[in-house]
């Protein structure tokens, strides 16, 4: 009997040691990716600082700025979602929901101009956002409240027999 059960923890082992190198490869690859954007956008700011004027700042340059800085902020969280994986073997999903409102909240940011003429897309965003948000505020409230077990409440109720 302790054969199946035995190959069933080693399997299970096995299967664990992996997701947690995926993890460590995706961890990898993703402050990579933040490098790259980092670089990109300093690039990319220090040259709208030496050949633009002030007038751009207040156009599209500006939307593609924080566009561009949103999505780092955006790989930041993803990091710190696998990171804290890796940690607590525990998906945070308050973590997952915030970058999700954090990625929605820019594609707002840059919409391009003539966006008002979709309005599947506008309802689209606008039902994503209430909804993260929704989901956002009960993750919060269950987090927050404390639970009471049955039997507490039970006891609180019962009247007391030695009067």
């Amino acid at each position: 009997m302790s054969g199946p059960i035995r190959s069933k923890r080693s399997f299970l082992g096995f299967v664990d040691a992996g997701e947690r190198e995926v993890a460590r490869m995706l961890t990898l690859i993703t402050a990579v990716v933040i490098c790259a954007a980092i670089i990109q956008l300093i690039i990319s700011l220090g040259s709208k600082l030496l050949t633009g004027s002030a007038a751009t700042w207040l156009g599209d340059d500006l939307i593609k700025i924080l566009g561009d800085l949103l999505t780092v902020l955006i790989a930041l969280e993803v990091l710190q979602n696998i990171t804290s994986y890796l940690r607590r073997h525990v998906v945070q999903i308050e973590l997952v929901l915030v970058t999700a409102l954090t990625a929605v909240a820019r594609k707002v940011i840059v919409l391009p101009s003539g966006a008002e003429n979709k309005p599947q897309l506008l309802v689209g965003l606008g039902i994503a956002v209430v909804s993260l948000s929704a989901a956002y505020w009960l993750v919060k409230r269950a987090n927050a409240t404390p639970t009471r077990t049955g039997l507490g409440r039970e006891a609180a109720n019962k009247p007391d027999n030695h009067s």
